[in-house]
């Protein structure tokens, strides 16, 4: 269960730190990302992430790409040194610590797929859709089968604070919904100190089911529910 999101503070209306590591290259980086390899042979519980395709939205084209290790660790590890994203995610460290968690998923049984998040052909954000009910989230609220769980950052220090992460929360979470015809609800559990993120996942749709006590943090469980996804 790993902690929710930073990034905005935790990926959406986003952090207020601007520490500005070396920018990407966007050309490169398109090609590179959208044409990456997804790990083979790995059950699928989600319902291959990988080939969920681009959402449209109001700040551009933006696509989940399963994450390659040795191709996309350098930039996440960079990511997750930022203070603003480490406060939440406790990843800083060297390349290998970074490693060591993307490995986790990537060995493991299928329930998390990380990916990066790529807006307008560049890698801007780091994303985990991880099956909520096989999690060990799912001892500490009401799970139901299928239940999808996001995490997510925000990697860019530009993409912080200007409502991306909402409108990114926002296109996942019906990506989730649409691709995934068995999933009633798409949940998240952020660190209530991070209250930017938890702003962002209102202004997506999600609402505030209960506040809950998990190992490490005191979170918010969000929940945006396949019947509401209209009228929120």
């Amino acid at each position: 269960m790993p902690p929710t999101d930073s990034g905005t503070s935790s990926g959406a209306e986003d952090d207020t730190l601007d520490m500005r590591p070396s920018e990407e290259p966007p050309a490169r980086l398109a090609e590179e990302h959208l044409a990456g390899p997804t790990a083979p042979g790995r059950p699928d519980l989600l319902d291959q992430v990988a080939q969920w395709g681009p959402a449209g939205t109001v700040v551009g084209a933006f696509q989940l790409v399963p994450v390659h290790l040795e191709r996309d660790v350098e930039l996440i590890a960079r990511w997750m040194n930022d203070p603003a994203v480490s406060a939440f995610w406790e990843l800083s460290g060297p390349d290998e610590t970074t490693a060591r968690h993307l490995r986790a998923q990537l060995d493991g049984d299928g329930r998390s797929v990380p990916c990066l998040g790529v807006l307008d052909g560049v890698p801007m954000s780091y994303w985990e859709v991880y099956r909520a009910d096989l999690d060990p989230l799912a001892r500490y609220y009401p799970a139901r089968p299928h239940d999808t769980g996001l995490h997510l950052l925000i990697g860019r220090v530009r993409d912080r604070g200007r409502g991306i992460g909402t409108a990114l929360l926002r296109a996942v979470a019906d990506l989730v919904l649409d691709r995934r015809p068995s999933c009633g609800r798409v949940v998240a559990e952020p660190d209530l100190r991070n209250t930017p993120c938890v702003a962002a996942f209102l202004g997506a749709g999600f609402r505030l089911s209960a506040e809950v006590r998990l190992p490490g943090k005191h979170a918010a469980l969000m929940i945006r529910d396949r019947t509401l996804r209209h009228l929120l």
